[in-house]
């Protein structure tokens, strides 16, 4: 496993005196452009070759150069249950990488950040005292939120949402869903701002023509075997507010899953809400994940049925009114999953969906790529010669103008 950012690496040494005697012939301004456009993780391996090139590092210009380049190829952030390590999978050079710098205050370490939400170049990390902050794991820069409230908050919190402007990568908003159904509401932080805004009632819409198989009362069901099971929910802690927030038509929309395993809307800039019919009934044995991927949501279930098990990716059609089946991994990789009990956790990014299922027993890690159909799984990650086992994923563009103010 490569490492990032505190420990250097000897590499084609012979080839390094060779790109700065190139680009000593630049300006300045023609450097920082042509250093803008390479791979983070090449950038940072570079930073050791000359002080001009650590310099270039921050440089207010070279980050409005970085800012000028549409798109980066996305690192997933690993989680396992220590949190105790920053262990990333970097799709550009498709590998597993640790970031060896230190992103968290201190103070913040006794109470165990999990990273919740993520949004272009930055992660937003939540505590069990209900703290927030947000980092750019790529500089290591972190700040701190002002508390969501004052005193204790009785209301449920169901999902917590992020979204980073692409023009202006500095700013963002976080976003709290509240409450039970139906009575939902949301509440925003804006960094332009650095305060939270009043809280918001969100109103619930129906749709008439869905023959809708949700309801209230759904706490327990019978199982095949004659046990009764309870029909909420268990999630791991850093995907109990799992969501993302997506433009739709103008308006902002932020999905999670409910406690349910139904799919919830929230548009925020509307105040509405809307709870989408159920993929498989409740009955069944599956494992269910909402993931953002293109500007869209799409839903990956993994399910046992009879003596197989499968693993679907879903999309609701809005002229059909009805979920759509639109990839499925091949059978020879799902039915390796049979009998396991496995649970599975992913994230989307552009055109990519990162499977992390795991089990008591196992774990597997599956890169899909939406465009090609073509399903990956990655080779295990090996910390100082031992198979690290990850529970979920958070991805995020490595972007060094995604600057935080303190």
């Amino acid at each position: 496993m490569d490492h990032l950012v505190g420990k250097s690496r000897k590499r084609k040494a012979k080839e390094a005196p060779i790109i700065p005697s190139l680009l000593d012939e630049l300006n300045q301004d023609l450097v920082e452009r042509v250093l803008s456009w390479l791979p983070a993780s090449s950038f940072f391996r570079l930073l050791s070759v000359c002080k001009r090139w650590r310099a270039v590092a921050t440089s207010e210009t070279f980050r409005i150069a970085c800012s000028q380049v549409p798109y980066r190829e996305p690192w997933f952030l690993m989680v396992d249950q220590d949190l105790d390590q920053l262990v990333i999978f970097d799709t550009n050079e498709w590998n597993w990488k640790s970031l060896n710098h230190q992103i968290c205050n201190p103070k913040w370490q006794s109470c165990k950040p999990i990273p919740v939400a993520s949004s272009g170049g930055l992660v937003c990390y939540h505590t069990d005292s209900g703290i927030f902050f947000v980092c750019n794991l790529l500089t290591g820069s972190c700040i701190e939120l002002p508390p969501a409230y004052h005193g204790s908050n009785s209301q449920t919190l169901n999902a917590i949402a992020m979204h980073a402007s692409s023009v202006y990568p500095s700013s963002f908003k976080i976003v709290l869903v509240l409450g039970k159904s139906p009575n939902l509401s949301f509440r925003v932080f804006d960094s332009v701002k650095s305060t939270w805004e009043d809280e918001v009632v969100l109103l619930q819409t129906v749709d008439s023509s869905l023959e809708s198989n949700v309801s209230g009362d759904e706490g327990y069901f019978l199982s095949k075997s004659g046990d009764v099971v309870a029909a909420n929910m268990k999630r791991i802690p850093s995907k109990q507010y799992s969501s993302f927030l997506i433009t739709e038509n103008g308006d902002q929309v932020v999905y999670f899953l409910s406690e349910v395993g139904t799919i919830v809307a929230c548009n925020i800039s509307q105040k509405t809400f809307f709870e989408y019919p159920r993929i498989l009934p409740i009955y069944l044995e599956y494992s269910i994940d909402v993931v953002e991927c293109k500007g869209e949501m799409l839903v990956v279930v993994l399910s046992n049925f009879l003596e197989t098990t499968s693993l679907k990716v879903w999309k609701f059609s809005e002229e059909d009114k009805s979920w759509q089946q639109v990839a499925a991994m091949p059978p020879s990789m799902s039915h390796e999953f049979y009998g396991r009990k496995m649970d599975i956790n992913c994230t989307g990014s552009h055109g990519l969906i990162f499977i992390c299922a795991s089990s008591s027993e196992s774990s597997k890690y599956i890169m899909f790529n939406v465009e090609t159909d073509e399903w990956v799984e990655l080779q295990k990650c090996n910390v100082n010669g031992k198979a690290k086992e990850f529970t979920s994923v958070i991805s995020f563009e490595p972007r060094v103008e995604a600057t935080l103010q303190t």
